[in-house]
């Protein structure tokens, strides 16, 4: 599995993340996000809002079962933190 991140620096956004799942078939904005101090990987899903005028979402993509689903996010996140090693955020402060 290949993974490019890139970082993203607002609110909560740690970076996204796009994996290559089989050669040449990428799944777009797998999100980390860093909540309560912790690093969470969250899973991009499809949102409409229905006749009832309530938001609805549907999971992009499914696991066969839980622990299928918690290993799948342990690799993203473990890769997340070897590629944050290797590339330190770079903070800008502006002085005007």
């Amino acid at each position: 599995m290949k993974i490019k991140f890139r970082d993203v620096s607002s609110g909560i956004v740690e970076a996204r993340a796009v994996i290559e799942i089989q050669p040449d078939i990428f799944l777009n904005e797998v999100t980390i996000l860093k909540r309560h101090g912790e690093l969470q990987v969250e899973l991009p899903q499809k949102s409409f809002k229905g006749k009832d005028n309530k938001m609805h979402f549907l999971d992009i993509i499914t696991f066969g079962n839980e622990n299928q689903e918690t290993i799948w996010k342990m690799e993203i996140k473990e890769a997340y933190l070897k590629w944050r090693k290797e590339n330190r955020k770079v903070l800008v402060y502006s002085s005007e």
